[in-house]
């Protein structure tokens, strides 16, 4: 039935082409079409709901809009959304802000959980690799997002007591809580906004790029 619903759908976008000679759809028309093929294509899969993957908030919903048109967000619009996000920031409930970088490298190199086939008790890693150098003893990194290597020692926090008192902590936090505060599209995922990682998870982390013992500080 699900496919027999696509290939309808997709009948009526090709037929909409094929006859624009005589009728061009307008852009409401085909946003309406396209969503309408996007929700037969997505069903619930263990933790993944097509509801969540289809209902983006506006945030992802107006970035998306402006990826696909090549046209940035103005700033006015940009700076709203920075807004948004930056309220959504929860922050250390006891106030401590570092954990275990012996812990948050675990996390940092481990690309696990939140996709189709994961289930809700598993343990999501942060796959932090997957876009930046942290440690210079990791030779397989990517680099869609800045090094991180010498984070907290180039950003002259050599006290962990005291790194609650310092602004990059604060900042770092909340790049990690949901990046989108500080950048409104940016694709760094919003790890604490959307609950890939837990609020002990980003202490760990923040402790691998601020802690002077860790290996990134090195």
């Amino acid at each position: 039935m699900k496919k027999k619903t696509q290939w309808i759908l997709g009948s009526a976008l090709v037929a909409a082409f094929i006859g624009g000679c005589a009728t061009v759809p307008s852009d409401a028309d085909l946003d309406k079409l396209t969503e309408q093929i996007a929700r037969a294509s997505f069903s619930d899969k263990n933790i993944i709901s097509a509801d969540k993957v289809l209902n983006a908030d506006e945030t992802n919903r107006l970035c998306s809009v402006a990826d696909m048109s090549g046209k940035p967000l103005d700033d006015a619009t940009a700076k709203r959304l920075e807004a948004t996000n930056l309220k959504s920031i929860k922050w250390p409930s006891d106030g401590k802000f570092l954990g275990d970088w012996k812990q948050g490298e675990k996390i940092a190199q481990s690309g696990a959980g939140a996709t189709w086939n994961d289930k809700a008790v598993g343990v999501n890693g942060g796959n932090c690799y997957n876009c930046h150098q942290i440690s210079k003893q990791e030779i397989s990194f990517g680099t869609i997002g800045p090094s991180l290597y010498n984070y907290g020692k180039l950003r002259g926090v050599s006290d962990p007591a005291s790194a609650a008192a310092q602004p990059v902590v604060e900042y770092t936090w909340g790049k990690i809580w949901n990046a989108r505060a500080y950048n409104a599209c940016s694709q760094m995922p919003r790890a604490g906004h959307n609950g890939f990682l837990t609020e002990q998870q980003i202490k760990n982390v923040m402790a691998l790029l601020l802690d002077p013992k860790s290996p990134v500080n090195q």
